[in-house]
């Protein structure tokens, strides 16, 4: 359906300028542009202009993005319907630009950010937020050392039974596949930029040409959000002690964000964030906020500690 989609718009007549885009989304503009600079490429023309026509568009509308309120498409967490469960907002603010390539099969860009279709707004997906953090939870737990001891090789290596509670067994598991107890959620940007990368040419020392990245740049807001919903015993099960499992998850979120970064091309340095505050709602309502990680934690602890009491 996507290739014939694309076809029938650019087997038109019409100027690109000129189609009327069905459903009128938001992503119609990307399909304008991005036939714009197939026909023009065939004519022997530079795509440079729908390009610069489409970063001129972005940077117009970017203050403009935004989700629909009345969809709830952003989780509230304001009524949690177990004594167990608890929810957790980091609200972080990224000190570098974060990259995530789009999913479209066609682009005017060649490295567009990844972002909704129906809404054009950028966002990291819940199923990433699960790879990193489970990835951020090995490395707490001692995966370094074991990569380094086996050659970089990751055979051998046995996760330890807080992350499989937290996040689960590999998919590979059979018999023995376990439900993790978190579930996550996207989280939205509300902003784009774009980044230029100039490759030099180690033989002339002169650049080779411009490559464009749509982004978020830095100083944009973003929020991690986490739902801890452990099925029943599920703890007792793994002999985990839940507080201090979510104090490990805690402490890997901050390396995280602050260190490792959650952007693609994190070895240039991109995705890294500082953490504005962790917010945490319970099932009474009652909510946990706290700026400074240690003291979040110790009313964490407390928290659960009196739920555990009242469940006995």
């Amino acid at each position: 359906m996507v290739f014939d989609f694309y076809a029938k718009l650019d087997a038109s007549n019409e100027s690109p300028k000129n189609l009327s885009l069905p459903c009128d989304l938001v992503s119609g503009f990307v399909d304008i542009c991005t036939i714009d600079s197939l026909k023009t490429e065939r004519k022997g023309k530079s795509q440079a202009d729908a390009q610069e026509r489409y970063r001129k568009h972005v940077e117009t509308r970017r203050r403009e993005l935004k989700l629909p309120e009345c969809l709830g498409l952003d989780a509230q967490f304001n009524n949690l319907p177990d004594p167990d469960w608890i929810a957790f907002e980091v609200c972080f603010k990224l000190k570098t630009p974060w990259y995530s390539k789009d999913d479209r099969t066609f682009h005017v860009l060649h490295n567009p950010v990844r972002k909704d279709r129906v809404f054009g707004v950028p966002f990291m997906s819940a199923a990433s937020w699960k790879g990193l953090l489970r990835w951020a939870c090995r490395m707490h737990a001692g995966l370094r050392d074991h990569l380094e001891r086996s050659e970089r090789k990751l055979e051998g290596w046995k996760d330890r039974d807080w992350i499989i509670h937290l996040f689960g067994n590999e998919k590979a598991e059979g018999q023995a596949f376990q439900r993790g107890a978190l579930a996550f959620y996207p989280t939205w940007f509300f902003n784009l930029g774009f980044q230029v990368i100039n490759p030099h040419s180690r033989e002339k020392r002169a650049g080779t040409g411009p490559i464009y990245y749509e982004v978020v740049p830095e100083e944009t807001c973003g929020v991690l959000k986490l739902l801890y919903a452990p099925l029943p015993n599920a703890a007792d099960k793994g002999k985990v002690e839940p507080a201090d499992a979510l104090v490990k998850l805690m402490k890997s979120i901050e390396k995280l964000l602050t260190t490792y970064g959650i952007s693609a091309k994190r070895t240039t340095g991109w995705g890294t964030a500082e953490i504005e505050c962790w917010k945490a709602k319970l099932c009474n309502g009652k909510a946990v906020k706290e700026n400074d990680l240690k003291n979040f934690i110790e009313q964490l602890k407390g928290s659960l500690t009196a739920s555990g009491a009242h469940r006995e």
